[in-house]
């Protein structure tokens, strides 16, 4: 647990630019994942689980679906008397506009972060996957007696994911001494995943300056320009993570959630993953049902033959249907005799009988939110 008082920032809108086809009515952060979870759940339980108990929420547009969503924050145990879960909605001057990125995100709500008795300050987005303990990176920061302390991944980036990529250079005390923005990627690299730690007067100071010179971009304009002049830590993560950048890392995340194995790093028991509890009945398989190798939330009725596939609550497959490969959201129908290899539907989604839908495996066949096919 982390002993110092500290305040939480999350960026909720930040990368719905790269998941458009499912974020047009939704923030990022409320983009649904695993059968039952939306991304900004594991951020969220992360600061949670490591005792952080005062969270601001950044939203810029679409978050109505993220307000019901988090609800009072009562799953997180975020609903307290001082502190607990506040939505920081956009705000400024009416010519402003809404802000364009992470440093003129944090200028909107830096009333909000003065008001605050916190110490330290982290700053997270909602793009990544993985169960971080937050207190070991303070643990690192306080001994290193960083000014910034940001967490990095070795890893490999595909090519569609390089515009949203930071890439950081390092020293042999793990200091940062350069910072790439998009850069091509050849090979494993330092990839930095958007989580950083600072005090909260360094942070008002860097936030002041930088409205000062108009800059709103946080990596280029704190990371990038102060890596030689500020004491910047990186931290590496070595559990399971992936970003959430493109539909095809989005639909590879979920598919490797059926491998036992990145369950069991994901969500262990010491440190579970909280999400909004909908109190529903055990998933419901007829007899003429057939499932392997998939998950299945609670609230699906299955009739038909669902394979490799991941099945959220309230989800209907009929007779005949086979379901190879997919990832079906919230409160889907899928008539009879219904064939689809390789499609996500969003929720609300009705599929008319006898339909057959096929996708590439590189970039699966998507149905928005409501639609009837």
């Amino acid at each position: 647990m982390i002993s110092e008082k500290t305040l939480g920032i999350v960026f909720s809108n930040m990368h719905d630019h790269m998941l458009s086809e499912i974020t047009e009515q939704r923030t990022m952060g409320s983009v649904p994942f695993g059968g039952r979870y939306r991304l900004i759940d594991f951020v969220l339980s992360n600061m949670a689980n490591s005792g952080i108990s005062d969270v601001g929420v950044i939203t810029k547009s679409n978050y109505q679906s993220l307000m019901d969503h988090l609800g009072t924050g009562r799953e997180w145990d975020l609903t307290r008397k001082r502190g607990g879960l506040s939505i920081l909605p956009p705000f400024g001057h009416a010519s402003a506009g809404i802000y364009r990125g992470r440093l003129e995100a944090l200028s909107g709500v830096l009333t909000y972060i003065k008001h605050s008795d916190a110490k330290y300050v982290i700053l997270a987005d909602c793009d990544v996957v993985a169960n971080i303990d937050f207190s070991e990176i303070m643990k690192a920061h306080i001994e290193k007696a960083a000014d910034i302390t940001v967490v990095y991944k070795r890893d490999t980036v595909a090519d569609e994911q390089v515009m949203d990529t930071t890439v950081l250079r390092l020293d042999e005390n793990n200091l940062v001494n350069e910072v790439l923005i998009h850069p091509p990627v050849q090979g494993e690299d330092n990839i930095y995943l958007n989580f950083a730690i600072v005090a909260k007067d360094a942070l008002e100071k860097l936030i002041t300056e930088g409205t000062s010179r108009s800059i709103y971009s946080f990596a280029k304009g704190v990371l990038q320009d102060k890596c030689n002049k500020m004491r910047i830590y990186a931290w590496q993560f070595d559990g399971y993570c992936t970003k959430i950048n493109s539909i095809r890392s989005y639909y590879k995340a979920n598919m490797q959630l059926l491998d036992p194995q990145v369950r069991a790093q994901l969500f262990p028991r010491e440190r579970p993953i909280y999400t909004k509890v909908r109190d529903e009945v055990p998933a419901k398989y007829g007899l003429s049902a057939e499932a392997g190798g998939s998950m299945i939330a609670d609230g699906a009725i299955i009739d038909g033959t669902v394979e490799n596939s991941i099945i959220f609550r309230g989800v209907h497959i009929g007779k005949g249907a086979v379901v190879k490969n997919c990832i079906l959201m919230q409160d889907t129908m899928v008539s009879e005799n219904v064939s689809l290899d390789h499609v996500i539907t969003d929720k609300n989604v009705v599929i008319r009988a006898g339909r057959t839908m096929v996708g590439p495996e590189s970039y699966p066949v998507i149905i928005a939110k409501n639609s009837i096919v």
